[in-house]
């Protein structure tokens, strides 16, 4: 492995999904969405959560914990090819940060039920985002060598649950 700089991050929470292994677990929370999740923030940043509540989508950074070192270029599941892994969505990170956007079902105390939990059951809740239509959409971005592939591709993330 390539020795990398370190930084120091601090775990907020932790997510509880019905993820309990690694087989069979959605590759994105799009393809998630059946899949209810509870996060259970530290009781001391509760207070952070105020107002969370008008938002119907959040976007969750975690720590992919059970990701084992990291690969420069992978195979993602959509290829047949290899890419460099920061053009994919590979678990296999050299900063092994799991991003998701999940809709916001309910806030009571520090527990925030969500839907569309992509991620095993223990990940350890790094940050949490409001979802803001108004700048985190963009209708025209360019999905690179994702374009040249399925035209639906929410479609095919609901229909292939496969780790990737």
């Amino acid at each position: 492995m390539i020795e990398l700089e370190n930084v120091e991050m601090n775990i907020i929470g932790t997510i509880s999904t019905p993820h309990k292994t690694i087989e069979n677990i959605p590759i994105q929370s799009v393809g998630a969405e059946e899949f209810i999740g509870v996060i259970e923030i530290q009781p001391q940043l509760t207070a952070a959560l105020e107002n969370l509540d008008g938002f119907s989508n959040l976007i969750l950074l975690y720590h992919l914990h059970l990701a084992d070192g990291y690969k420069l270029k992978v195979k993602p599941f959509m290829d047949d090819k290899e890419h460099g892994v920061f053009a994919t969505r590979s678990p296999k990170r050299p900063s092994p940060i799991g991003l998701s956007t999940v809709e916001l079902i309910k806030i009571e105390g520090n527990k925030i039920w969500i839907k569309g939990a992509d991620m095993i059951d223990g990940t350890p809740l790094i940050d949490i985002k409001p979802f803001f239509r108004q700048v985190d959409n963009r209708p025209n971005a360019i999905s690179g060598w994702l374009d040249t592939k399925d035209d639906d591709l929410a479609s095919k993330y609901r229909s292939d649950n496969r780790f990737a």
